[in-house]
């Protein structure tokens, strides 16, 4: 009798034969785009040796006929006068929903605006409490049912009128606007050691976003990115942001963000800023003062001043740390402590949930 048992052998997937579908092949494209920084030709060439390696097409569709379709659906477009392939609006758009579905998952739908508040006031939502009519209430929010089921009780049916005594009003309650700065490292040890952070930190912006564009659209989100200088960049341009041979000028980013927040009007102001490092650079009139190696005072001060002058002005300060060297968390519990903010250490597998999180956690009025 012999022994019953299995012989395993390399597996060879069959071919269905079916044509590949555009949409799997455009989902690698955009990813692609992320990481080469919105070079479409670089984005191309790397899905075509991906191809070669894995097959992604067929003999009836090749790369050929999905570049085709990419330009005749909108997504890229030659620019006549360098014979480059760049990408389209489309495809900056279609990249930031992606972000937002992989960072965030997929939101309901909700009404324009919709901040939850634990405090009810004049605000434009109605809520589920109702109380007495005052002087100056809007009509709007009278709750007709509820006003003549209380004439009914006060003076019956058969004498039936209606009083100011018997109105009834919806409570509205407050939805809380907010402003927020998000401040992008560019710095060198973004992409040190071989490990991309730099993209991780570009969906996370791009998704917020695209979230506070659907979802809280009174809202407002500047962001900017920081090494030697801090500069602001329009949302459009995230896929396109490049780590550059800078330092970390920590100071600039926060004075910039500073800046953008004294223009907004109203009282919530936040600054979240993703950083994989200490600050090691200022800026003293035309020149760079820099020093890389541990936490130097003439810096690590400056930037501490900046974080009190934050907390007296009522904005908070979120640090991302994506890097979990214990000297750096000293800095950032320092930092943290002279903002009274918040801090988070962090791999950049949780990025996204975290600063998530938060906003929403932030996004209630001050008083």
């Amino acid at each position: 009798m012999g022994m019953i048992g299995y012989r395993f052998e390399k597996y060879v997937p069959v071919n269905q034969g079916n044509a590949p579908d555009f949409n799997q092949l455009l989902s690698a494209f955009l990813e692609l785009l992320v990481m080469t920084s919105g070079n479409a030709a670089e984005a191309l060439s790397w899905l075509t040796n991906l191809d070669k390696k894995r097959r992604f097409t067929s003999d009836e569709y090749g790369m050929g006929d999905f570049i085709e379709d990419l330009k005749k659906k909108g997504y890229i477009k030659e620019d006549m006068a360098d014979h480059k392939i760049k990408i389209t609006a489309k495809s900056e758009q279609s990249i930031r929903s992606r972000a937002l579905d992989e960072i965030f998952g997929k939101l309901k739908k909700t009404e324009r605006g919709s901040h939850k508040s634990y405090l009810s006031g004049a605000g434009d939502e109605i809520g589920t409490d109702r109380r007495n009519y005052e002087f100056g209430d809007s009509i709007q929010a009278i709750s007709v049912t509820e006003s003549i089921k209380n004439a009914h009780v006060n003076h019956g049916l058969e004498n039936f009128m209606l009083t100011e005594q018997d109105l009834e009003i919806h409570e509205t309650e407050f939805k809380a606007q907010t402003s927020t700065v998000l401040m992008i490292d560019i710095s060198h040890s973004m992409v040190l050691y071989g490990e991309d952070r730099i993209t991780p930190a570009k969906k996370v912006a791009m998704a917020l976003a695209e979230l506070i564009k659907r979802k809280y659209k009174k809202d407002t989100l500047d962001v900017i990115v920081f090494g030697n200088d801090a500069w602001q960049i329009e949302v459009k341009d995230l896929p396109f942001l490049e780590v550059g041979p800078y330092h970390t000028n920590t100071v600039a980013g926060l004075e910039l963000a500073m800046d953008l927040l004294r223009r907004r009007k109203n009282p919530n102001k936040q600054i979240f800023m993703i950083t994989d490092g200490k600050p090691t650079c200022l800026k003293v009139g035309a020149k760079y003062y820099k020093n890389a190696f541990g936490l130097d005072s003439r810096i690590l001060n400056k930037t501490l001043n900046l974080a009190r002058q934050c907390r007296k002005l009522n904005i908070l300060i979120t640090t991302f740390m994506i890097a979990s060297d214990p000297w750096l968390q000293e800095f950032v519990r320092e930092f943290t402590e002279s903002n009274q903010g918040k801090a988070y250490y962090s791999g950049l597998g949780g990025l996204g949930n975290l600063v998530y999180e938060d906003y929403q956690r932030n996004r209630r009025k001050k008083l």
